[in-house]
């Protein structure tokens, strides 16, 4: 529908790529603040976006090696980390409440407005390739897809949190941990299709656009939901563990792309060591104490 209408591939990939493949952590977010569960609403969230930093732009760039645009590295990821300090200073005081979550909401709006604002100001011939999407739909199919999709994302998100909720509580594990880990790569598997997909197709400003788009809904869009459905104190290791983790991953991506082997490219070699700490991340979540 997007390309139907002339937008362009990197606003696509901004946004309505980012929201689509983020809908199933909204999903699943809000399934789980509504069913009591609100640290595997946060752990889905932040896990979701260590996720996406490592193992799916890492995963892409061992496909395919990437050029990143300077642009993305000047504006786009600047973006995401002050959308990542704004949340992270809202739960700094150990909860996240419903002030919290409106907060974040708005953040929202005004993070998609600037997006909108930003494709309509600047218009890029070379962001315009037709093949960035290649399927070719009408608006009724596209319709038909969207609308079909969605229900199968509410009744396989409802049917993860309480497989989630139930393997926590047979193996005795924290919630936490399975939202930071089994939800959190579960519900990323699109944007790892997604970016691996653009990836292999030369479409590098879709792969890494739909990773930074798909953090800033998780950052403002899914951490806000159990602010405002499930107001909750936050467990300390949100705080000492993977808070930071989320703020080194993306650091480690923005210094890989700006100075490391080959400035604004990502190879092959840097998306292992992505993918690395991706698996080293996991390994310490199931290691700590509960």
């Amino acid at each position: 529908m997007a390309r139907n209408f002339g937008v362009s591939a990197l606003v696509i990939g901004l946004t309505i790529v980012g929201f689509g493949t983020s809908a199933p952590e909204l999903l699943v977010s809000a399934v789980a603040a509504a069913t009591g569960s609100a640290e595997l609403c946060v752990g889905n969230a932040i896990g979701s976006n260590i996720t996406n930093i490592s193992l799916v732009l890492g995963a892409a760039a061992m496909v395919a090696p990437m050029n990143v645009k300077g642009t993305v590295l000047r504006r786009e990821l600047p973006v995401l980390v002050a959308c990542m300090l704004l949340a992270t200073g809202l739960m700094l005081d150990g909860n996240l409440g419903r002030i919290d979550g409106v907060v974040l909401a708005v953040g929202l709006v005004v993070m998609m407005g600037w997006v909108v604002w930003l494709g309509m100001r600047s218009e890029d011939p070379d962001e315009h390739d037709p093949d960035a999407i290649p399927e070719d739909l009408s608006n009724a199919k596209a319709v038909l897809w969207v609308a079909l999709g969605l229900m199968l994302l509410l009744g396989s998100a409802r049917l993860l949190v309480w497989g989630a909720v139930e393997v926590a509580s047979a193996l005795g594990v924290d919630e936490l941990v399975i939202g930071l880990s089994v939800v959190a790569v579960g519900t990323s598997l699109p944007e790892l299709a997604a970016s691996v997909m653009a990836a292999r197709r030369g479409e590098h400003d879709l792969a890494v656009g739909n990773v930074i788009g798909s953090n800033m809904f998780n950052t403002l869009g899914v951490l806000a939901l159990p602010g405002i459905i499930a107001p909750a104190d936050l467990d300390v290791y949100v705080l000492r563990r993977d808070l930071p983790v989320m703020f080194g991953v993306t650091l480690l991506f923005f210094l890989m792309a700006r100075f490391f082997l080959r400035p604004s490219h990502i190879s092959r070699l840097e998306g292992g060591v992505l993918a690395l700490a991706f698996v080293g991340y996991i390994v310490a979540v199931y290691l700590s104490p509960v």
